[in-house]
């Protein structure tokens, strides 16, 4: 139990969707005056266990919808002032090892690097990141120790770390990246950051009148 709020932001590295809306979080962060916790989570395995699927799935050989979609990403980036980002051609990308490494540079004290990293990697200078050799020259070109976290992320806690995060996410009610958690509130997808915001500072106000 903490005495203060948290929300959280699930993320999975292979989700565009989840690299544009990090990045409006530290608006959010100074509007507000809380901090996200950052749950690593493994899409795929959310999606197995739900059901989901990718919109790259879903949405083939329907029309319409696709076009409107990057319509409202386009508008999202504008919105925001994002102009870092650029499609990977390589997409999708299996996101294990990217994965079990942000898991990894969170128990070895290096997740804001590693972090920083693998988004400019998959989504602002993208690279094929499931291709074991270009994912270590990548990370080794951005500064990051790669092979003690390539080591690091082969022991069982780290994968079982990643395993529980998804698991729990899941039984929670997640189905997909970005997930939110503001408390036991859920909120999915990136077009819901008014939401979050607007619910981090009810339950704010909620957490004052507790402490007074």
């Amino acid at each position: 139990m903490t005495d203060r709020l948290e929300p959280e932001f699930h993320f999975d590295f292979g989700s565009p969707n989840a690299y544009l809306a990090e990045l409006a979080l530290p608006a959010i962060e100074r509007r507000t005056g809380v901090q996200f916790r950052y749950i690593p989570v493994l899409l795929g395995g959310i999606y197995k266990a739900t059901g989901n699927m990718s919109p790259a799935e879903s949405l083939r050989g329907i029309r319409n919808k696709p076009e409107y979609q990057r319509l409202e990403s386009e508008r999202f980036m504008r919105r925001h002032g994002i102009t870092t980002f650029n499609s990977n051609p390589f997409f999708p990308v299996n996101t294990l090892m990217l994965m079990r490494g942000v898991v990894a540079a969170q128990f070895e004290g290096v997740f804001e690097p590693y972090f920083r990293a693998a988004y400019h990697h998959m989504w602002e200078a993208p690279k094929k990141m499931d291709d074991p050799e270009v994912f270590a020259a990548a990370f080794r070109s951005s500064g990051i120790d790669i092979d003690r976290l390539i080591a690091r992320a082969q022991q069982d806690d780290v994968k079982q770390k990643l395993i529980r995060n998804t698991t729990d996410a899941v039984a929670r009610g997640s189905f997909g990246s970005p997930t939110f958690f503001v408390g036991s509130e859920i909120f999915f997808g990136k077009d819901s950051l008014r939401d979050v915001e607007d619910a981090i500072n009810e339950q704010a106000s909620v957490f004052k009148a507790k402490r007074a």
